[in-house]
């Protein structure tokens, strides 16, 4: 995006100017010969640009803060522990989390999907299977980070090109414009993606995968479920048995080995359509600085606010409670309603259920958090809460974690457990068969949208569900026990809520999505920190309708000074928009 250079940065650049004697300063002196020019000549140059696109992905899913991590803790499972109140969420001001932030990252990462498409056609290519081939991806990649995008701040400017020189004239472009170039975009790439793909590389699969998303998205049911079969019906399957790292542990189970990181690409694991490959062996710049699921999505049980019944503080951060839950923050503070209420179906609950996605085996809970301060006179016992030095303290850095899911131990020895790096899922079939699921649900199909649900819930050794158990939230409830940590939450949420304005269903409309939206009903009834009002470090828990979308950041509206950038409704500088374009050639 455009830069606002300082004034310090141009008075310095004309003092080096007038400093010069001579027209040498006029010669361009590269620092690096590795420019554009001289890479994109060949197949290889341009396969170069595909490890960068691929390696773009683990931006959503690992380091501190990632998009993961904010989709969740803008959603119904979990709040942000430091910044409750979305009122704070301003066009000019990025918390600690990076709402703002990512709007740039991502326009970073379409950037360099924008060269390779620009520039394809730049070579003469000896196969032009080839080329169509690397185009594809090229396209596949672009399309992610704009289905994120229009997921998370609606109406955006579509860049469509790679962009050589300034450009001060961008304008938004409609939601809606975007989702059908990205459709067409898609329809061609899975026409030349390889059916099968190395790890962290990108199938016909993970094509037709993305492709149903979109086509929920434009509300074409029949594409939707067309695709999404095709993806049922090509070299997946549901694990149903163990396998793995850990197959021979009897105290374990197949929703352990499904989420062991170890797992993810092992090509006896069919139901990974892609996962992205991070490996502390790999070398330093082709890894990330971690998962940090521990450290995230884990209660922050070791803090100081954790005393026994003396009054002194009962943990530190060693032994095997630190090991299992590791240096826990609560960034994503999961809401009771995830922990508790969503198991509960037919005579069975969060205690007694059956479904491995809840047991004990794969969970930390409350009672199993105990006091580890050897010199606290309660060591070994569970903690109280009646004894914390502020009951809200329950809510914030005490809870139940899923485990089978949080628990990434270091290959090394890093001094801070966090969670260490590892492969992570993008898609994964079960998600495909939610994605049909819910294509049937709008077309009201409720019996093959049951079988769907029903084919992951058995799987979990879930009760089965019927016809007439089928509804949006239940099927959003099922994409929560089985996607935690996985999707991006509040971009699938919000989705769903812009197909409800469309078809006018439960009196949800696009004329005033940003008053009146099925994400904000559905976070304000089943995420009851905000009923709470939880308070944190100055915050008090607050959302409203309008955080439905995110701001788009101040700066970018500001330098573009030839063109219009609009805001969302509900953020300061909103009411300069104009009508976003609705056609991208």
């Amino acid at each position: 995006m455009n830069r606002i250079y300082s004034t310090s940065y141009i008075l310095a650049l004309l003092l080096v100017i007038s400093s010069s004697c001579s027209k040498e300063w006029l010669e361009p002196k590269p620092l690096s010969f590795l420019t554009a020019e001289n890479v994109y000549l060949d197949k290889s140059g341009f396969q170069s640009l595909l490890i960068t696109l691929r390696k773009d992905l683990k931006r959503q899913n690992s380091g501190q803060m990632n998009y993961l991590v904010m989709d969740f803790a803008a959603s119904d499972l979990g709040s942000p522990w430091s910044q409750l109140d979305f009122y704070k969420l301003t066009p000019n001001t990025d918390t600690y989390y990076k709402f703002l932030a990512e709007f740039g990252e991502v326009y970073a990462s379409i950037k360099n999907a924008n060269v390779l498409i620009s520039r394809i056609d730049d070579i003469k290519w000896e196969n032009e299977n080839d080329r169509n081939i690397i185009l594809a991806e090229g396209y596949w990649h672009r399309a992610f980070w704009y289905y994120l995008l229009v997921n998370e701040y609606g109406d955006v400017p579509f860049v469509g090109e790679e962009l050589t020189g300034a450009k001060l004239d961008f304008a938004t472009h409609s939601r809606w414009a975007i989702l059908s170039k990205i459709q067409t975009d898609l329809e061609y790439a899975v026409q030349w993606l390889p059916d099968l793909a190395p790890p962290g590389e990108i199938s016909k699969g993970a094509g037709n995968h993305l492709l149903a998303k979109v086509y929920l998205a434009n509300t074409e049911f029949d594409k939707a479920i067309a695709a999404a079969t095709s993806v049922i019906n090509g070299p997946y399957s549901l694990m149903t048995s163990r396998f793995g790292v850990a197959a021979g542990d009897a105290s374990k189970n197949l929703m352990w080995d499904l989420h062991r990181p170890k797992n993810f690409n092992l090509p006896e694991n069919k139901e990974t359509i892609l996962a992205t490959v991070d490996r502390l062996e790999a070398p330093a710049d082709a890894r990330s600085e971690g998962l940090y699921t521990m450290r995230m999505y884990n209660s922050a049980w070791f803090q100081s606010f954790v005393r026994d019944s003396e009054g002194k503080p009962g943990m530190v951060l060693s032994g095997p409670q630190y090991d299992s839950l590791g240096r826990g923050n609560a960034n994503v503070r999961l809401s009771p309603y995830y922990q508790y209420g969503l198991w509960k179906y037919g005579n069975q609950y969060w205690k007694n259920t059956t479904d491995l996605r809840r047991i004990d085996a794969n969970w930390y809970d409350m009672d199993e958090i105990v006091y580890n301060n050897p010199a606290s006179v309660d060591f070994g016992k569970p903690v109280n809460k009646a004894y914390l030095l502020d009951p809200q303290d329950s809510v914030y850095g005490l809870y139940a974690s899923p485990l089978y899911i949080t628990f990434v131990p270091h290959d090394d020895k890093a001094p801070r457990i966090v969670g260490g790096n590892g492969d992570w899922y993008v898609f994964r079939l079960a998600e495909t068969y939610l994605l049909r699921a819910e294509a049937y649900f709008w077309k009201s199909n409720f019996t093959a949208a049951a079988d769907d649900l029903n084919k992951i819930r058995e799987r979990a050794q879930a009760l089965p569900i019927s016809a007439g158990d089928v509804t949006i939230d239940f099927i959003f409830d099922e994409r929560a026990r089985e996607l935690f940590a996985e999707e991006p939450r509040h971009a699938e949420l919000v989705r769903a809520s812009y197909i409800m304005a469309k078809l006018n269903v439960g009196g949800y409309s696009l004329t005033d999505f940003s008053e009146h939206n099925y994400y904000y009903d559905r976070v304000i009834t089943y995420n009851n920190l905000y009923t709470f009002k939880v308070q944190r470090l100055g915050n008090v828990a607050q959302i409203a309708p309008f955080h439905v979308l995110w701001p788009i950041p101040a700066n970018v509206i500001l330098a573009n000074t030839l063109g219009v950038v609009n805001q969302n409704v509900g953020y300061v500088g909103a009411d300069r928009n104009v009508p976003p374009l609705t056609d991208i050639p």
